[in-house]
This record gives structure tokens, sequence and C-alpha cells, in this order.
């Protein structure tokens, strides 16, 4: 994506170039020892070119292509003004000068990209040889040390403690710690493993999200929160971490840049299917984004998962007592925002400008609670990328027959005998019925039984939207979960989608590739059908479409690769088999903080250095990431490829409908 050199740096050249020879020469004039003149030399060149560099690529100059033109200029008659001043009075040429210039800026970038490829090639060969072609899968080369480091507890402090990186919350102290490496991070100051709800266990076992006291104690806050409980999968790498009913904590990541208003937040709701996935996730660390955007305050946490947080026990004997089981999970995450809107200025944070970023599952939680008005008031912006309402149940019944399974799976009868079961019991029932999957309802109660008509008569105008989805994630979804797992989840989703769909007439084909297409081409058009909706419905909305290719085909390439880009996470994607392109990780990143910050989202030339202007325009037009490039375009056309056109909005099946 960046240029090499561009326009601007050959301009920048030629002041450079004159601070350099002036110096030089006149330093010989005066008789100055060698390595005086060339120190002289050095400092002076390098503050022109500082000088000249903080003109050339000012905002000022670079948004508007007269001032461009006028400061090229500018720099070109200097050039020759101190040129033909340099023969005459001092009897010296400076095109020496401006040449050995001219080689640095075009020879450094030059051997920056060389050794940037050798450094890519030496990633790409370290990765080819823990994964080979990926068929396996998902599989990580964990360090003990670090395993052990991360499943240790915080605990509450007594003595003395580190106020430069304490906290004080309405529920209690907290102390976090500043990054180990401090040249990478920027000092950034994460606080870690926070609770936010009381832990609902025993008796809050299945029970809706309770307020936590208020609270002088004091706590560590050095250490992730235990991940919920959850179905694990071969490509998981949150089964390298402690699960417990006690999951209900947050992270916050600040940076040190201290601002006199409060940092606007951005609060991460972590992916998977509702029955898997975690905040300790490396693709979700806030470190990276916390230290590239000081001005901003990050956080993530973690919700109950699976039988814990969606399931209806109505039916069952003694169910009554636990009435919120439906939708536990969204409600923690309910409970999470409330508790971040309340404390979050202790960070730096501004409470009312939280902005939600969710991936897959979460967000499908951010577009529910938007349609629902539980979290009315709890955020201002959403970025909800691989997600649409149509992932949640329409009615009870299926988290009903759940329940029922669950019973028969642990030999109970009874409310009361199930709360009584140990938490390992009811995990291993869980991994017996993991295709039974678990999900939000929409219940018609605490939110609205179609989501999509909600969200069309404008249920969330007054949140801003951008709605991604990747090309193809089912090559993802297989390597986290294994391949025989994948085949009959791959089988049961596309008879689920025939069904959804009024004509399967283009649907035909046999085989697993056919599934897929069938898989991947409906949730392109549920999430466009999302984007659609919400625009309807007054939101302010853009979209992007995520179509990079994968290093490994058989690992696919999709939510992983756009939260690690998103959020500058280039070690973390490692561990999942591929290498980020750090160009246009910095441009993603820069866009998404724009969108926290409520500024345009775009890019003037150079705002990023060497990349061209980026200006993201609102839907139906789409921000189309691919080869390592932007543009901006409507996305209907790459839709109608991959779909028929009888598929497309305003078809005979556009879906638009309630």
């Amino acid at each position: 994506m960046k240029k090499l050199f561009t326009i601007d740096d050959i301009m920048a050249a030629f002041v450079s170039a004159m601070g350099y020879g002036f110096t030089m020469t006149i330093s010989k004039i005066f008789g100055w020892p060698k390595l005086v003149c060339y120190a002289a030399c050095f400092v002076v060149g390098i503050l022109s070119e500082q000088i000249v560099n903080r003109v050339i690529f000012s905002e000022t100059v670079q948004k508007n292509r007269r001032n461009r033109i006028l400061a090229f200029a500018g720099c070109f008659l200097v050039f020759v003004a101190a040129h033909v001043i340099s023969l005459v009075l001092l009897e010296t040429s400076l095109f020496d000068y401006l040449g050995e210039q001219f080689v640095y800026v075009i020879g450094l970038p030059i051997l920056g990209f060389f050794v940037n490829l050798v450094i890519r090639w030496f990633r790409v060969r370290k990765i080819r040889g823990l994964y080979g072609d990926g068929s396996r899968g998902f599989v990580f080369d964990l360090n003990a040390k670090d395993v052990a480091e991360t499943n240790k507890q915080n605990q509450p402090i007594t003595g003395a403690y580190d106020t430069d990186c304490a906290v004080r919350t309405r529920t209690g102290i907290y102390v976090g710690q500043k990054h180990f490496d401090l040249e990478k991070f920027k000092g950034t100051v994460c606080y870690l493993g926070i609770p936010y709800a009381k832990p609902p266990v025993g008796e809050r076992r299945w029970k809706a999200p309770e307020e936590l006291p208020a609270s002088e104690a004091v706590y560590e806050a050095k250490y992730y929160g235990a991940s919920a409980v959850q179905v694990e999968h071969e490509g998981s790498i949150i089964r390298y971490h402690r699960q417990s009913e006690d999951c209900l904590t947050l992270n916050v990541f600040a940076g040190s840049k201290r601002t006199e208003s409060g940092k606007p937040v951005l609060v991460l709701f972590h992916h998977g299917d509702f029955s898997c996935g975690g905040s300790v996730d490396p693709l979700l660390n806030g470190n990276s984004f916390a230290a590239a955007h000081p001005d901003i305050v990050f956080v993530s946490f973690n919700y109950r998962l699976g039988i814990f947080g969606f399931i209806d026990f109505s039916e069952i004997p003694g169910g009554e007592v636990c009435p919120d089981t439906l939708n536990l999970g969204l409600l923690d995450q309910v409970a999470a925002l409330k508790w971040i809107r309340e404390n979050i200025a202790a960070f730096g944070g501004d409470p009312d400008r939280i902005t939600v970023l969710g991936f897959e599952s979460g967000a499908t939680s951010i577009l529910l609670l938007a349609a629902g008005g539980l979290a009315e008031g709890l955020f201002q912006k959403a970025f909800v990328f691989n997600g649409s309402p149509l992932s949640a149940y329409d009615t009870p019944e299926t988290s009903r027959a759940l329940a029922k399974d669950l019973l028969k799976e642990t030999r109970t009868e009874t409310m009361e005998e199930l709360l009584r079961l140990d938490t390992e019991t009811l995990k291993k029932a869980a991994q017996k019925l993991w295709r039974d999957l678990c999900a939000p309802t929409c219940d018609g109660i605490r939110f609205p039984a179609d989501v999509y008509r909600a969200l069309r008569e404008g249920a969330a105008s007054d949140i801003g939207f951008v709605v991604g989805f990747p090309g193809d994630e089912t090559r993802v979804v297989r390597a986290r979960i294994g391949g025989r797992k994948y085949e009959e989840l791959l089988s049961a989703a596309a008879a689920e989608m025939r069904k959804t769909m009024e004509d399967s007439a283009s649907w035909e084909g046999d085989g697993r590739e056919a599934e897929a297409k069938l898989v991947r081409q409906g949730l392109a058009l549920c999430i466009y059908r999302t984007a659609a909706v919400l625009a309807q419905g007054g939101s302010r909305v853009h979209m992007m479409y995520w179509d990079e290719k994968p290093l490994l085909e058989n690992l696919g390439s999709g939510t992983v690769d756009a939260a690690a880009a998103l959020l500058g996470n280039d070690d973390a994607l490692q561990m999942y088999g591929s290498v980020m392109t750090e160009d246009l990780s910095e441009t993603l990143g820069a866009l998404l903080a724009k969108f926290v910050k409520g500024d345009a989202l775009e890019l003037y030339p150079n705002e990023i250095r060497r990349v061209d202007a980026v200006e993201w325009k609102t839907f139906p037009k789409a921000l189309v990431v691919s080869d390592g490039e932007l543009r901006c375009d409507r996305i209907e056309d790459s839709i109608q490829e991959r779909m028929g056109r009888e598929w497309m909005p305003g078809g005979k099946n556009d879906g638009m409908g309630s």
C-alpha cells in the first residue's frame, strides 16, 4: 500500500539538500575542524529536513491541491535561489548535495523495502514450518511459561502498592501495570481482570447479573480473569486458559497520553459462536491499539456463553426460579456497559463517547442490543463485523429443546437438580451437545421478535454504524472447530439456509464446496441486508468488505485477519497462521480511530506517510479491502458476482421484507 517514495519526498529533498550544503560549505570557509563541519552539517541538515517535512506533509498542504502545488513550487524556488547565491558568494554548487540527498530519499526506502521482504520471508517460513498447508486447522505453538503466566490470578492487596498504576472506581481500587515492552507499547497501562458484576456462581448461577457493592478494597489488576466455561474446539486458543463460571470481568488498556477532556472509549465484544471465545485471545489484545492511539481508551470483557448464557428453562420443573436464562449473556453485556459508563472516567475515558466493536457473535450481540433498547445511551457508535440478526433464534423453542437435552445428558429432572451439579459435569454435557448451538433469542420482550423491522423503523437511528463482512469465513470456521465438526456443522447450516430462502433454485449443487458456497453467499446477503435496514432506519452506515487472500488457503481469511489488522496485533496473527500487511493495518487502525473519535472517515494524502488519500463513503458504497489495497466502490457488483442477479437487493428475493 505504501509507496517507496513520492513527489513530496523529492520536493522536500531540495530544501534538505540546501541545509546540508550551505552548512558544510560555510563551516569549511570558517576553517572549522572536519568533525565539527560534519556535525554542523548533520544538525542543520536534519533540522531543515524536519521543518520542510512538517510543512510539505502538513494537513493544510496535503488536503488542498492548490496549497500542495504552491508548496512544491516554493521548495523548488528556494533551492534555485539558494543555488544562485551559493554560486555567486560561495563559488560552489548545491547540485552535489542534491544528488546525495536524492540517494538518501530514494535509497533508504528501497533498502527498508528489501529488509521488510526478508523479515516477512522468515515469518512465512516459520508459519509454514508450524502449519504446513494448514489442513490441520489452527495449532498453537505456545510457551508453557507464557501459558502459566496468563493463568495467574489477581489477589487482594493489603500493603503498599504502585499508586501510579492505581485507579479508584466505585467498586474498588485496581492496580494495573505498564506493559513490559515499553518501547513497543509506549508505556501503555493495562488493567486486567476487573469484575463488573457479582460472580454468577452458587445461588446466582443462571441468574441475571447483579451489581457490585461500593468498595474501598485494593486489588491487583495484572492478570486476565477466567474465561467463560465453554465448548472447546481443536483450534481454539481459549482452551489453554482457565475457565470458570466466575467470568464476569473486563480489561482496560489506557495510553500514557493525558488529555484535559475525557478520551473516547472503544469497547470490544469478543467473537465466537455464543458458546466459545474470550477476551484473553491474543487477537483481541488492546495494547497495540492503545499504544498507537493513546487518545483512546480500549476495553474488552467476558460474558457467559453456551448453556450458562443462552438456554430456556421455562418448561423445566422449577425453571421459574431462573426466569432470565434465555439471554443471560446479553444481560451480562449490558451490565459491563453500565459499569464502563459509571467508572471509565477514572481511567481517562469519556462515558458519553463510547463506541462498541464486535466480531461474529459479538457483532450480532451489538445489533440485538441496539434494536432492543436495553443498552440505550450506553454506546453511540458501533463497528460490527461478520454478524447479523439471523444468528439469533426467532422463538425460544430451540433453547427449550436444548434444555431438555441437557436434562437427559446430565440425568436430571428438575431445575433444583441442575443447580446442584458441579461445573465440570455441565461442561462435559455442553461439549457433547455442541451441535445444538446456543444463541440469543428474539423473545419479543427484551429484544424485538423481528430485529430487522425494529432497525428499519429507527430503533438504532441515533447510532452510527460500520458494517463489515468477509468474502469467505467458512475455512476460518473449519480451522477453528476441526474438519469433522465442520462437515457436520456445514450441512446443518446449509440446510437451514435453504429453509430461510424462499427459492432455492439458485443454490443447486452437491458436495461440501456447494454447501460452503451457499452458506458463504447467504451470510453475505444477510449482512448486506443488515446495512440496508440500518440505513433505512436513519442510521449513518459505512460498510467494509474484507477480501484479502489467506497466506494458507486451508486456514482462510476472514474475522481472524480483519480483527488483527484493525487492532494491530501482528504477533497474534502469526499464531493463527498468517502475516499482517503492516501498511494495511496502520491504515485500517487509523480509520477505526477516526470512527471512534467521531472524525470523518477519510485520510488525506500522506496523512499516513506515503499512503494515498482514502475517502470512505457511506452505504451503499463500501470500503473494499483486497490484495493489500483499499478502494471505495459499490458493493453490489461483488455480491452479484457471488450470488446471482436474482438475489441482488431489489430483486424478487432480496430479503428486504419484514
